[in-house]
């Protein structure tokens, strides 16, 4: 079986450190107060808070808004969540006092419950201010619910002022913790950082951030197939200089020099560099499809960043149109600031300087 796993919630055996963190957000659940994670997509947000989640051995749910459609779409999914935690016969007198009646069915095909409010002028916020209180009402002190908003820098997207009437809401509600993950720290800075902003130092900021070096290192070695030591450092070394060690591509090329090496045991010198060259194969339709819909800037842009350059101090290209492209990138997920802007993607920057190459 890989020892390596990427693409889902990481779990178990294959949650990778985090042990600072991981009792961080234990600490700061075990009060009253709420949580602000922000971090770039990948980075590991939600296994870190699932992992905390089933630790802390108390009900939660989580509704991601980039799956939100709407204030009405809203409630419902809150509604849906409450319905998994607990029984039916537990909430019908609570649900005969919302003032909208939600539409309610069992689907036994998926064994869950189908919920949605009709968008009727007016039952927006009637609807979501009844969602949020059953909350309350079902929460205890003994079972403190936690309620994670996923990708939370979408929450204007969904309605200019819901963000308002959130805020309004959680203010009041008592023996709960709010989490709010974001990986736009731009978006999220807007709604936790302005003093204008309803949810202004709204809970403790915490910023995840790349595993040490270090801990990775130790990580991928010991999981490769039996071989020399020093062999074995030298892939742990290679995948990370690639990957400039991001938690999910970390994972995505050990996984697959595992298999090299494991299907090839001859290949073990070049087994990163035949990984790579996998990889960057299986997805080239798809970065193809990518490269042609982006705009000119954009794509020199990309192109310093694969070459390890800085597209804000070159000279090539307008500061200002620079800085314009690299704040869309990272919008559109493309790009990611750590210590300095990189490519999310280390495969798809492969790709780009192998076009290049053979242009």
């Amino acid at each position: 079986m890989n020892p390596f796993k990427f693409g889902t919630i990481v779990q178990g055996e294959f949650f990778t450190d985090r042990v600072q963190e991981l009792e961080q957000v234990k600490h700061l659940l075990d009060s009253e107060n709420h949580l602000v994670l922000i971090s770039p997509r990948r980075f590991g947000k939600s296994s870190l808070i699932t992992k905390a989640l089933q630790q802390i051995g108390r009900p939660y749910m989580t509704i991601d808004f980039m799956k939100v459609l709407s204030v009405e779409d809203l409630a419902a999914q809150i509604l849906k969540g409450v319905f998994r935690l607990y029984k039916m016969e537990k909430l019908k007198h609570l649900l005969a006092q919302f003032r909208v009646a939600p539409n309610i069915s069992y689907n036994p095909m998926t064994n869950s419950w189908d919920i949605s409010f009709m968008p009727l002028m007016n039952n927006a916020s009637v609807a979501l201010e009844d969602s949020m209180d059953l909350l309350q009402k079902v929460t205890t002190s003994k079972n403190r619910l936690i309620i994670v908003f996923d990708e939370f820098q979408e929450v204007d997207e969904i309605s200019a002022t819901l963000a308002k009437q959130l805020r309004a809401i959680i203010q009041h509600q008592e023996k709960m913790n709010y989490v709010f993950m974001g990986s736009q720290e731009s978006m999220m800075n807007e709604i936790f950082e302005k003093k204008k902003s309803p949810f202004y130092h709204f809970g403790q900021r915490m910023n995840l951030k790349k595993i040490p070096y270090g801990d990775f290192f130790s990580y991928i070695v010991s999981r490769l197939p039996e071989m020399k030591q020093e062999e074995k450092e030298k892939i742990a070394d290679a995948i990370l200089q690639f990957t400039n060690v991001h938690p999910y591509y970390s994972q995505q090329l050990a996984a697959a020099t595992y298999n090299v090496i494991t299907y090839n045991r001859s290949a073990v010198g070049e087994a990163v560099s035949q990984a790579i060259k996998q990889q960057v194969e299986e997805h080239d339709l798809d970065y193809e499809r990518l490269w042609v819909g982006m705009k000119r800037t954009d794509r020199k842009i990309l192109t310093m960043l694969a070459r390890k350059g800085n597209p804000l101090t070159d000279r090539s290209i307008p500061t200002s149109t620079a800085f314009s492209s690299v704040k869309r990138l990272v919008k559109q997920g493309y790009v990611i600031k750590t210590v300095s802007y990189e490519l999310e993607d280390p495969f798809f920057g492969e790709w780009i300087l192998q076009d290049k190459m053979n242009s």
